[in-house]
Formats: C-alpha cells, structure tokens, sequence
C-alpha cells in the first residue's frame, strides 16, 4: 500500500511528550459530575472542574484502547474493519444547509434532502457509510439528531456514523439501533454505527458531550473523540502545536472512555480548521487543516487506534474548481495517510452545506483514491515480459489476451461523469461540464435506485422505539415530514 507520512518518529514523540506535559501541568476543563467524579477515583487532580492527569494514568487508557474493530451493515451480514490501513468514506455531519436541486442555491435543508442524501449515499459504490449529514429545519430541534439516524435506518444498509445532541439523545438513538438490530448485546458485539464525541477546544469537555462519551463506553458503543481546533484562533497558530493541543484533548477522552470500560473502541478524530485572519473564518479546506488531519490520523496510528478525519470537503459555496481542489486532496491524501473513517466527500461551506453534485463527483475521487493506495503491482504478469517480446517493436497491445486478462486489474474506471471523451465527441454530447454531468447521475440515482427495505418486524419496532421517544416530548409522529 502506497504511504504518506508528514511527521517522523521524532516528531510523534516529541508530540506525544508535549501532550503529557500539557496533560500534567495543564490539564483540561470537564463539565461533568460522573466523568469528574471517575477521574478523581482513578487519582486525578480535581480542582472542582479542572482535571490535570499523569502520564502512567494515560499511558494505561491508551494500551487498553482496541487497536480495531468491526463495524457492521444493519442487517449485520457484512461488515468494514476501522483501523490498520483500511479506509471508509461517509458524507460528514450536521450540514445545516443544501444546494437546491432545481434552482442550485444554497438554502436550509429539510427532511426530504436528507432522505435523497441518504438514498444517493446508499448507491454510490465508493462511498461505504451513512451519516447523519444534515439538521432538516423542518424538524423540531429536540429530536433532530435521532430523527435523521430514524431517515437512514428506514433508506440504507450501510453503516452509520452519527452523533448525538443532547445526552438523552445518545441514549435514545442507541435504543432504535437496539430496536432494529434485536436488542443490546447484538448492538455491542455487532456495532451498526460510530458515535462522535467532540472536545471543545482549547482543552474543554463539555456537560453533554462528555455524557455522550461515558454513555458510548457503557453500551459498548464505538466513540469518536474529534477535536476542533481552529489554528490561531482556539489553537496556536502553528500545526505543531495545534497538534499537540488536539492530542492532549483525544488523550484526555480516551483516559475516561477508558475508565468507565476498558476496551471500548475509540477513534482518533479530528476536524481542525486553519483561522482565516482576514475574513475571520474558519477554514477547514486550507492545505493547512488538510496536514493537520492527515497528523492527527499519524499520531493515532502512533498510538496503534483507528482514525478519523474531516476531509474531502470544500470552503467553496459552489461545485466549482475550489471545491474539486479542495476536496480531491482531502481524499487522496486521507487514503494515502491511511485514515479510517473520512468525513466530507459532498460537503461545501466547510462543514456546513450539503450538495448532492458534489457528493456524485467525490463518489468518483474516492474511487480513483482507492486506486492509488493499491499501488504498482510489479510481478511477473505485471512486468510482462512474454506479451512484450511477442508483439515487438511497432505492434500493439489491444487485442492480446493478457491485456483483456488484466484490464480490470490494473485499471480504474470512472463512471461518465468524469470526461473522457475526445474534444470533438464531448462537444457532439453536449459540451456538458462535470457538474452538470454529476447532476445529472444523481438525479437518475434517486429515480432509478430502490434501498433494501427494512425488515417488517424491524421496521415496527423502529416505528415503536420513535413513538415512545415523541411522546415524552408531546410530538406527534403524523407532524413528522414523510420520509
């Protein structure tokens, strides 16, 4: 497999040193009672909420983190290995917005652009799991998170990576995966989807999500932890020490996940950003935060966990050359660092727009990606010294047997939204560009493409699990958009 490395090994320890040190003397702000209240009796320094934590301490919760772990199809019949050299592409997380299909501006997303997210997702062949990728603004805010995990169980098998809002709702999304899959301990040695569980930086775990990391130990549950750092901003303004901030704050998450369970899969994410001092934003598509990413995933190989980075996503508010730039690096060199779950392909505005073009058009990167991280295959079938000495100087290579035999194996080949045509037969189609092109496929997708149907009986207790849950909240299902 083809490798790209940006830090040495002397880079990751003296990261890892600094992290301690930071850790040690430092240390992080938790606002929340059972994690500090876990930290203490394991021998922190509590100083009502600031945790300063020793190096054995961390040195312990890091061996104890699985190295990998399975993560399963809702059916549970097939399954992704997360971690070593594997890499899962999924759409991102909690885009607010959506570039419109009929008038291709930008505006608020509702139920039915995710549902057509979810359903292109669950087509395109590179792209291997869901997320919860978009707040529909037409559903109420206190059940938005597990409302759009209920839109994937009913429109896709893939696997999911998701994240809660509230600490109810961690634990309500966790029982319609328990009520699909048939129950908990399936749900534990099976796990259907991946929990983010995002630090605020600098050095802080907030109430809600420190609850949702304890709750992700105590179900078994796979927790991303994912910094945010914004360079110069939340973070110093070097990556290095951005770096180090971040790994303090995954640190940090994997001593308690660690403490409330041994064991529990934990990934090493990261979503950082580089601060843009002249417009005051923050930029997550900088070949700055790309290198930042691509470091985090090397000190969480360092560490020997699986990994996670916010990549393949653009700043561009248009499918445009920004947006192909900003998001073709992203992808290819996720897959060349070799980071396990990558977060983005289909994501403009940073994190905060969902495009259905874009997402088609990176489907198609991802695939090239997968291609290059395979690499050179140099053996005697490869080297092909036999066919060469039989066509000789002058000959060709259309028609022999070994070029038929190997075509598949050697090559990658995009689907026509990526233009391959000669100039005169491109302008005999149509002169199209490839956001056009890209349009066009996800628009055939949608209307072409049915997803496995749940189950019956899954499908009944989904709808039970959702109903209790609306209850509590007054909410009846029927003001629910259809889905």
């Amino acid at each position: 497999m083809v490798k790209f490395r940006l830090l040495s090994k002397e880079d990751t320890d003296a990261i890892h040193g600094a992290s301690l040190e930071v850790l040690e003397k430092t240390g992080v702000k938790v606002s929340n009672n059972p994690a500090l209240k876990i930290l203490k009796e394991a021998g922190c320094s509590v100083d009502g909420n600031f945790v300063r934590m020793s190096p054995s301490l961390v040195q312990e919760a890091i061996e104890k983190a699985p190295e990998s772990f399975n993560l399963y199809t809702r059916d549970g019949s097939r399954k992704h290995t997360v971690g070593g050299s594997e890499v899962i592409y999924n759409p991102g997380s909690a885009a607010i917005y959506f570039i419109d299909r009929d008038s291709h501006e930008m505006r608020r997303a509702n139920a039915a652009d995710f549902r057509d997210l979810v359903r292109l997702t669950d087509a395109l062949e590179h792209i291997h799991a869901q997320s919860t990728a978009m707040v529909p603004a037409d559903v109420p805010e206190i059940i938005s998170d597990l409302y759009r995990l209920y839109v994937i169980l009913r429109n896709s098998e893939k696997p999911i990576v998701t994240g809660a809002f509230t600490k109810e709702g961690l634990l309500d999304m966790a029982g319609m995966l328990e009520a699909v899959v048939g129950g908990q301990e399936e749900l534990r040695d099976r796990p259907r989807a991946i929990f983010d569980c995002c630090p605020s930086s600098p050095l802080m775990w907030s109430d809600v999500t420190c609850q949702n990391l304890i709750d992700c130990a105590e179900h078994g549950i796979p927790a991303e932890i994912i910094p945010a750092p914004q360079m110069g901003a939340t973070s110093p303004v070097t990556i290095a020490g951005t770096i180090v901030e971040a790994n303090a704050e995954f640190l940090s998450g994997t001593v308690i996940s660690q403490l409330v369970k041994p064991g529990t899969p934990i990934i090493y994410g990261g979503s950082p950003s580089a601060f843009d001092m002249r417009y005051t934003t923050a930029r997550l598509g900088a070949i700055e935060a790309v290198m930042a990413a691509c470091a985090f995933a090397e000190m969480g190989k360092h560490y020997g966990v699986p990994t996670q980075g916010y990549m393949g996503l653009s700043d561009s508010k248009a499918v445009d050359g920004q947006s192909s730039f900003e998001s073709g690096a992203g992808i290819l060199l996720s897959a060349l660092t070799g980071v396990n779950i990558v977060s983005g392909p289909g994501m403009q505005a940073s994190e905060n727009c969902q495009s259905l073009e874009k997402l088609v058009m990176d489907n198609e990167f991802c695939g090239a990606a997968y291609r290059l991280i395979r690499g050179i295959n140099v053996d005697d079938v490869a080297l092909a010294t036999e066919v060469i000495t039989k066509v000789g100087p002058g000959g060709h290579f259309l028609a022999e047997r070994h070029t038929r035999e190997n075509l598949r194996k050697e090559r990658f080949f995009p689907s026509d939204v990526l233009d391959r045509l000669s100039p005169d037969a491109w302008e005999k189609a149509g002169s199209l560009d490839s956001t056009f092109r890209a349009r066009e496929r996800a628009s055939k997708i949608l209307d072409e493409h049915e997803p496995a149907p749940l189950p019956e009986d899954a499908a009944d207790a989904l709808q039970r699990a959702l109903e209790k849950i609306l209850g509590r909240y007054d909410i009846p299902i029927s003001s629910l958009p259809a889905i």
